[in-house]
């Protein structure tokens, strides 16, 4: 059963902050340090030094970029800068950005979720790392809050739910441009009977985590850490709950983009590869002649060369030239993975981790992370391998929402970094403080 409850929301303070734009920033699992670095500057308080501080050589355990974070929000509260606001309510999320040349919305609403230990009303698509979960759950034992937002999808084919939000919607509480150039805008929306009636629609739906495995998993690992340390605690407390952003699964302006894959690997025989690859698919060899690469164009082109209703297609790209490899036969990959299910054994992203980077390339879940990083740019995908950054390059097509659904109510998990949805939300517009 999913059980929401409306919240006192900490937001910025806007009688002290000139301008919001200047202190939000994005997730904190997208930004680059360079962005980091752009974000610190940008304004003594914004977001990121709470969400991802900087890191110094002579950090200890009694003072580190978690610590500092606790020291930070705490100042930030006590200074009115941060606020908290005086009645529970929900928080109505919108996102104008363009997809296409077309204008969209995204609509959403940030509430409370009683975490669900066993995954049931709560389903995941993908495993968790224990760096990220480490990392988290570090800044979560100091600050004894939600900082940002988990994004998890619900199914409401009429949209009733948003229709009964955009019923009461007036002038929004936050406005802002953000980091994408994307128009964030976040409502309060207080009426208790329209929140009693999302209550009663939710209660029997199943939830797909969309963006926060890790966050979802270190919430719980936090929940249980806390009721091991006192008798006190029960299920009502402050940190068995989470702060959530849903979603409708058919909301129009949520898309999912590819995640590349950039590959580190020295060693590489690329005649040895290619070799393997040809058993099971086949290869079509591109050159590329400009020594002035367009790198946009080049991957709208790769892109477009990929598409494709009927066939699993992937392009392995090293430096100057780049490949198209088809996948000869599905049922090959029932060799490789008979335990798990058909749908499973269809995905883009299972085929590429299965068949090409686990069994042909030696790259498994134990080593994933020592060769393997990701990209949703296909620009990215290109130019690192031809800076040298890594090796080469796997570019994709996206996972399906529908594929999505089917492997959450499975139980089954995608590899890493199987989807990413566009848009992002925003870091900053509304937290969640635990009365711990």
């Amino acid at each position: 059963m999913v059980e929401i409850s409306p919240f006192k929301g900490v937001t910025y303070n806007k009688d002290k902050i000139e301008r919001l734009e200047d202190v939000m920033s994005p997730p904190y699992d997208i930004i680059s340090p360079k962005m980091q670095v752009e974000l610190y500057e940008k304004h003594q308080n914004n977001f990121i030094k709470l969400i991802l501080g900087k890191q110094f050589s002579d950090d200890t355990d009694q003072n580190n970029r978690y610590t500092r974070a606790k020291e930070l929000f705490s100042s930030l509260i006590d200074e009115s800068i941060l606020i908290k606001s005086q009645s529970s309510a929900i928080f109505p999320y919108k996102i104008e950005y363009k997809v296409k040349n077309e204008l969209t919305t995204m609509n959403g609403f940030f509430v409370l979720l009683k975490l669900d230990h066993s995954y049931k009303s709560v389903k995941a698509h993908e495993r968790t790392l224990s760096k990220p979960k480490a990392d988290r759950l570090n800044l979560m034992r100091e600050c004894h809050a939600n900082l940002e937002p988990i994004e998890l999808l619900y199914i409401d084919e009429n949209d009733s739910i948003r229709k009964k939000i955009d019923s009461s919607l007036k002038r929004p509480l936050i406005s802002v441009k953000g980091y994408d150039g994307f128009t964030h805008k976040l409502w309060k929306l207080e009426d208790e009977d329209i929140i009693k009636k999302i209550t009663r629609i939710l209660k029997d739906k199943i939830l797909f985590i969309a963006d926060g495995h890790h966050r979802y998993q270190t919430a719980l690992n936090f929940a249980n850490e806390m009721m091991n340390k006192s008798d006190k605690y029960n299920e009502s407390s402050d940190f068995n709950y989470r702060m959530v952003i849903l979603v409708n699964m058919f909301d129009e302006g949520l898309s999912i983009l590819p995640t590349h894959r950039l590959i580190k690997m020295s060693n590489i025989n690329m005649d040895n590869l290619l070799d393997k690859l040809s058993q099971h698919f086949s290869i079509d060899k591109r050159k590329i002649m400009d020594k002035e690469k367009d790198y946009e164009l080049l991957g709208r082109g790769i892109k477009e060369e990929l598409e494709s209703d009927n066939h699993h297609r992937f392009a392995m790209y090293i430096k100057g030239m780049y490949y198209i490899l088809t996948l000869k036969d599905e049922k090959a990959m029932d060799q490789f993975a008979s335990e798990r299910s058909k749908t499973w054994r269809t995905l883009d992203v299972s085929i590429l981790h299965k068949m090409i980077l686990e069994q042909i390339m030696g790259i498994t879940e134990d080593n994933l992370e020592d060769h393997v990083k990701y990209t949703q740019v296909d620009e990215e995908a290109l130019r690192f391998v031809d800076e040298e950054q890594f090796d080469l390059s796997f570019l994709m097509n996206a996972t399906k929402i529908e594929e999505l659904k089917a492997i959450a109510e499975a139980g089954e998990h995608m590899p890493q970094k199987s989807t990413y949805f566009l848009p992002k939300m925003l870091s900053g517009l509304v937290m969640y403080k635990m009365d711990i």
